[in-house]
């Protein structure tokens, strides 16, 4: 990068050449309109130019002061000096009056000059200043939106569970019970509603760190095969509660990566306790593994309802239900798939979603080890 000092100079010296050079446009310019002139007056005498040549010699003499040839090369020179350096100040007058509009906020617009050299330059740097400027805006602003949408969807969800909760004690509190059957019958209602309030709030806290990347992860190398066998094992009376049935089909005996093993269980359990919630009128879930070059694909399918096509794109956002409703609260915190997610990408990995009237799929890319 060019240092002040050396840019200084060299403007000094283009605009010392910018004189130079119109000095010598100006004393050729000069000197043939001073030759003609003369050749005329020599060789040419008609009571016209006769009139003209005498009206030249009254304004030097008596309104200039003798000067009317040094004003006439001073006008001359600046003429050329003019065009020699007029793209170079219309182009800067451009850069001036596309900088207001930009100072005004109207980040869309650009600085259209086509110079080339230090000033086309400035421009294009001036452009992708102000792109990148407005992409931080639209960033902050998105931000800012995310951060009222969570505010909202928290507080909501918060105060759901919260309310049932108070609502019951103070049913306890005020003795409107009819007996110990009806007692036990609220203070088991209060204890669910304070286990799914727990969930959420471990869930907002998870994904919380892990979004700041915060989260300790404590990696090893482990077979995926007998990973998702046992946790298969784990979820056995869940499935049994759901009356659902699960296949599993591994194309391969072994595939080795490097994970941390409690957040994967947890990752592929939200898979699969969301395809219960969801897909429970299919009565199966598949779950398919099999190898692509350097990384384990692993498939969730189930065959309940499909996820309409203008809620694919959000489906892994932070509290977004499909089901539009938040008057009933299901147990979970809406943040499943937002955390399994963010656990398959810290771990290099991606997930992705497609759902039709067949079936639902939810895959996972995994390197290996």
């Amino acid at each position: 990068m060019k240092s002040n000092k050396i840019i200084i100079f060299k403007y000094m010296i283009v605009s010392v050449f910018e004189v130079i050079i119109s000095l010598i446009l100006n004393m050729i310019v000069y000197s043939t309109i001073y030759n003609f002139i003369y050749y005329i007056y020599v060789n040419y005498h008609t009571p016209l130019l006769n009139k003209i040549f005498k009206l030249i010699s009254y304004l030097n003499y008596n309104v200039f002061n003798g000067n009317i040839y040094f004003i006439i090369g001073l006008i001359t020179f600046l003429l050329i000096y003019t065009a020699i350096t007029y793209k170079k100040f219309s182009s800067l007058s451009q850069i001036s009056h596309d900088l207001e509009l930009m100072s005004r906020g109207e980040l869309d617009s650009r600085i259209k000059v086509k110079s080339k050299g230090d000033i086309g330059q400035a421009a294009d740097n001036i452009n992708e200043i102000v792109k990148k400027l407005k992409n931080i805006t639209i960033e902050e602003r998105n931000a800012q939106q995310t951060k009222t949408d969570l505010i909202t969807n928290v507080s909501h969800d918060l105060r759901t569970p919260l309310t049932s909760i108070i609502g019951y004690l103070n049913l306890i509190e005020d003795g409107k019970y009819k007996d110990e059957v009806e007692l036990m019958y609220y203070i088991n209602i209060a204890h669910e509603k304070s286990l799914n309030l727990k969930v959420l709030i471990n869930d907002l806290f998870d994904l919380t760190k892990m979004q700041n990347k915060t989260q300790t992860i404590n990696k090893q190398n482990l077979d995926l095969i007998e990973l998702i066998k046992q946790l298969i094992s784990q979820l056995s009376i869940q499935f049994k509660e759901c009356n659902m049935e699960y296949r599993l089909e591994f194309e391969v005996d072994k595939l080795m990566i490097n994970v941390d093993p409690m957040m994967l269980v947890r990752a592929f359990e939200n898979l699969i306790t969301n395809a219960m919630r969801y897909g429970n009128k299919g009565h199966y879930i598949d779950i398919i593994v099999n190898k692509e070059e350097d990384k384990a694909i692993i498939q969730f399918i189930n065959y309940g309802e499909p996820i309409p096509i203008v809620d694919l794109p959000y489906i892994f956002d932070r509290f977004y239900r499909v089901e539009k409703s938040r008057n009933s609260y299901d147990g979970g915190s809406g943040l499943g798939l937002a955390i399994t997610k963010n656990i398959i990408e810290t771990h290099g990995g991606e997930i992705s979603v497609s759902s039709d009237s067949n079936n639902t799929t939810f895959e996972v890319k995994l390197p290996l080890f």
